[in-house]
């Protein structure tokens, strides 16, 4: 390496010879390269973030942004103060790196791993890594902006909620109607705790709702594409997305299709998720006629309403196209199938004609069964079943029905 420098040194005093002036040389400083993100000063950011969380900080939080950019630092005070609302723990946040291109005006997003729960109601917390957008100002780095993108975008993250709870119950609503939604929906999930806890009593209710601004928020929410649960009344899953089998469980609300439910239709598909919750759907490897039919038995059990109201979409299905060969499977109920409705009917239609023939208790413990590991087949056998017998019936159910 010195004979390296010292062949440098000569060739800069050659150069200097030759030119034939005696100026001094200096390098030209002024051509710099392209911005690069300051990961360090960012890093440091999230930590302070994190420090306004705990804290349940809005103002600290707010400082976080550029004193102009009036839309970060309001996100970032909604942040904290949801983190206050819900009562968050087991918080941490870490800068993680870079995604994509630094801009030419020095401004970056970058990943960043996020940790919380919401204490009383979850026993493990949710992990996901979250975008956030970074920018110079001066001589600080500063938070300009906290999730979009394609991350998972926490409800709470970024956004004022309007939230409300019971001892076993907790909803969280956005957007402009916030206040009404949360109050419309605790009361569906008071409703229907009792609905669920009558044929499975040995649930321990603990239930936490969020209902986004509209389907768009919902998809932001679960992760997923733009327009994917566009015609879903709601869907209960991991709060994170990580499909981890500890992972805090949420029922997840579009409020565009739910909103346009009469007040028997909008209960019905609340009764339906939580059966999901009391069951730990999520984490079950379950048939789907099995997994929604039961959830739908469980719903309407209570619900004073004719076959041509609960069954509508199945006569027309059936009327249409005759009657099934096989019970709804993966393909019917894929979100976005053409009769998405017919297929929930039909899975209904099924186990209602299960609980017909070897009572509610032996439904039950069909669904035990096979939620715990056991093959449809095994867990029909254990009631002296088996899905030849329950598809010929359930076959004979829907001619009935649609004559």
């Amino acid at each position: 390496m010195a004979g390296l420098s010292l062949f440098l040194g000569l060739v800069v005093l050659a150069g200097l010879v030759l030119s034939g002036r005696g100026e001094r040389y200096e390098a030209d400083l002024s051509r710099q390269g392209p911005p690069t993100a300051q990961s360090g000063a960012a890093a440091g950011a999230v930590q302070d973030l994190l420090s306004a969380l705990e804290a349940g900080d809005p103002e600290g939080a707010a400082e976080l942004a550029a004193d102009g950019d009036a839309a970060a630092r309001d996100q970032l005070a909604d942040a904290a103060t949801n983190a206050r609302v819900l009562d968050l723990t087991e918080l941490s946040a870490r800068y993680v790196d870079e995604v994509g291109a630094v801009s030419p005006d020095g401004s970056w997003t970058a990943a960043v791993a996020l940790t919380w729960a919401i204490a009383g109601f979850d026993e493990e917390p949710a992990r996901a890594e979250v975008l956030v957008d970074f920018a110079g100002d001066g001589d600080r780095v500063v938070i300009a902006g906290l999730g979009g993108g394609d991350r998972i975008s926490p409800l709470w993250w970024g956004q004022r909620l309007a939230v409300r709870r019971t001892d076993t119950a907790l909803v969280m609503a956005a957007g402009d109607d916030a206040a009404r939604q949360v109050r419309t929906y605790l009361q569906r999930v008071r409703r229907a705790i009792p609905v669920v806890s009558r044929v499975l009593p040995q649930w321990r209710p603990s239930v936490v709702m969020e209902v986004p601004a509209s389907a768009a928020g919902l998809d932001a929410s679960l992760d997923v594409a733009e327009g994917t649960y566009s015609a879903i009344a709601a869907v209960t899953a991991q709060a994170d997305g990580s499909g981890r089998s500890d992972a805090p469980v949420r029922v997840f609300v579009n409020p565009e299709v739910t909103g346009r439910l009469r007040g028997a239709g909008a209960q019905v598909v609340i009764s339906h998720e939580l059966v999901h919750v009391a069951t730990d759907a999520p984490n079950a490897v379950i048939d789907p006629w099995l997994l929604e039919g039961f959830a739908d038995y469980v719903a309407l059990r209570d619900i004073d309403l004719p076959l041509d109201v609960t069954a509508a979409r199945a006569r027309a299905s059936v009327r249409r196209s005759g009657v099934p060969d096989r019970l709804p499977g993966t393909a019917e109920f894929d979100v976005a199938a053409d009769d998405l409705a017919a297929a929930y009917e039909m899975a209904w239609l099924a186990c209602v004609e299960v609980a017909a023939q070897v009572g509610e208790q032996g439904l039950v413990r069909v669904y035990e069964l096979a939620s715990e590991g056991k093959s449809t087949r095994a867990a029909l056998a254990s009631v002296g079943l088996t899905p030849d017998e329950v598809v010929a019936a359930w076959q004979q159910r829907l001619r009935r029905l649609a004559s």
